[in-house]
């Protein structure tokens, strides 16, 4: 588990450089269609007591205090993603990210960092990822591929596959989120 000083809520450089260059999201009201990926990444890994608010009332379970997560972004729904500490002595980047959605929906959507970047890469934030509705066309990210491809191989997978092997490998993460809400 990663020390939560102040100075260690840096984030991984490959999503330290994915902020800087941030996600576009634009809604039209008229037709109701969107366009990018409606995500907000964080500048640091959010403090543990603002996440062990927010996690008590998502799951209205005061005991609950959401410190095997370190969240990093949301979207403008209150959704939040983050990194699962469920590998013990594994680095950060190599940790499962999860998806928690403001009306209770949970899950994975990649077995480590560098998945989670060719999702980026592939034109998907993490609400686009965890719906498999929108498993489509999406417009690829170029200044999101050149990051993944600094930071690792592209896993040979589709957007599909990728968020599949993070569930087939964690199938009860619904079922351990659901425990913990009252």
């Amino acid at each position: 588990m990663i020390d939560t000083a102040a100075d260690d809520l840096a984030l991984p450089a490959a999503l330290a450089e994915v902020v800087e260059i941030g996600f576009e999201w634009e809604w039209d009201e008229e037709t109701d269609i969107t366009h990018g990926c409606d995500f907000e990444p964080y500048t640091h890994f959010e403090p543990p007591e603002r996440t062990a608010y927010w996690f008590r009332l998502w799951t209205g379970n005061e005991a609950a205090d959401g410190s095997e997560f370190r969240f990093f972004g949301a979207t403008g729904a209150g959704d939040y993603a983050g990194f699962w500490l469920v590998r013990p002595a594994a680095p950060i980047a190599e940790q499962p990210i999860v998806y928690l959605g403001s009306e209770g929906e949970c899950g994975l959507i990649a077995r480590n960092l560098l998945d989670l970047l060719w999702l980026f890469a592939d034109g998907y934030g993490p609400a686009e990822a965890f719906a498999p509705t929108h498993f489509g066309a999406r417009v690829p990210n170029e200044a999101f591929r050149a990051i993944a491809e600094r930071f690792g191989p592209r896993p040979g997978r589709s957007a599909a596959e990728i968020v599949a092997a993070a569930r087939e490998e964690f199938p009860n993460f619904p079922e351990l989120i659901d425990a913990m809400c009252r």
